[in-house]
């Protein structure tokens, strides 16, 4: 599906384009295509909502797409936890994780977007949704907003992002060789799958016992084994479900506005 621009007021005062930017190969690549297509004629600005809980390796990456655009990508975060902590949103809210979503992408993702959104007032939107996850951005369009698909009307797959990356001699974010599926925080609350808890526990012992130690005080379940929710200090070690070849979503400021899986 293509997405014509000129189909929103083109005369508007403040001709901006807000890109999402999550630390992923896709946004970044999503960032490069907005600003070749649309820089001359809008001012494009491209935004990352920061979260404590991400790998370190994160910010090294998001300063190598910054050199690769030659723009500063900005920040964006609410007010209310100046932190960007999912730990203390999930422990003010006394709550991780849920079918329809979790309250760190509310409150770190979608409220500090709505918050830099009230002050910035940007005429449209981009997101990293690529060639291989159009029916992901139809559901978006359908349930929140028209979005600029550049990816999509450019034939990028996931795939090809990760290869554009590469041929521009930038290491993807570490999380990726470490064996996770995505960039997104450590211990995600929005993860089901027994093969990604054991390998959070194989690879970071410590934040494992933290979720453990977190999500039973808040009485979450957040691993399902055999279609029944248990807790994480419960999980056999040995258990494992399919392979985590994608937990099928990426944490970005809409995360919790698209539908997502259970990671098997």
């Amino acid at each position: 599906m293509s997405y014509q621009i000129d189909a929103f007021a083109p005369n508007d005062a403040d001709k901006t384009i807000a890109v999402w930017f999550s630390c992923g190969a896709a946004s970044a690549v999503a960032a490069l295509k907005t600003l070749e297509k649309y820089s001359g004629q809008y001012t494009v600005r491209i935004i990352n909502n920061p979260v404590v809980e991400e790998d370190e390796d994160n910010l090294r990456f998001k300063h190598d797409i910054e050199q690769l655009l030659g723009i500063k990508i900005e920040t964006a975060f609410n007010k209310n936890y100046p932190k960007c902590s999912a730990v203390d949103v999930w422990e003010r809210s006394q709550f991780m994780s849920a079918p329809h979503g979790a309250p760190c992408t509310t409150q770190l993702k979608k409220e500090a977007r709505r918050q830099w959104e009230q002050v910035n007032n940007p005429m449209h939107h981009v997101l990293g949704f690529t060639a291989d996850e159009a029916d992901r951005h139809e559901d978006f369009v359908a349930s929140e907003r028209e979005i600029l698909p550049v990816l999509i009307d450019a034939g990028l797959t996931k795939t090809d992002c990760f290869k554009f990356i590469a041929a521009q001699d930038i290491k993807r974010p570490r999380m990726y060789d470490l064996g996770y599926p995505n960039a997104n925080c450590i211990g995600c609350s929005k993860a089901t799958s027994p093969t990604y808890w054991n390998h959070v526990r194989k690879v970071h012992p410590i934040i494992f016992r933290e979720r453990a130690e977190q999500s039973r005080a808040l009485g979450a379940k957040l691993v399902r084994v055999n279609d029944e929710r248990i807790f994480l200090d419960e999980l056999d070690p040995n258990t494992q479900g399919r392979p985590m070849k994608n937990m099928d979503f990426e944490c970005g400021v809409f995360c919790g506005e698209t539908k997502t899986k259970d990671t098997p």
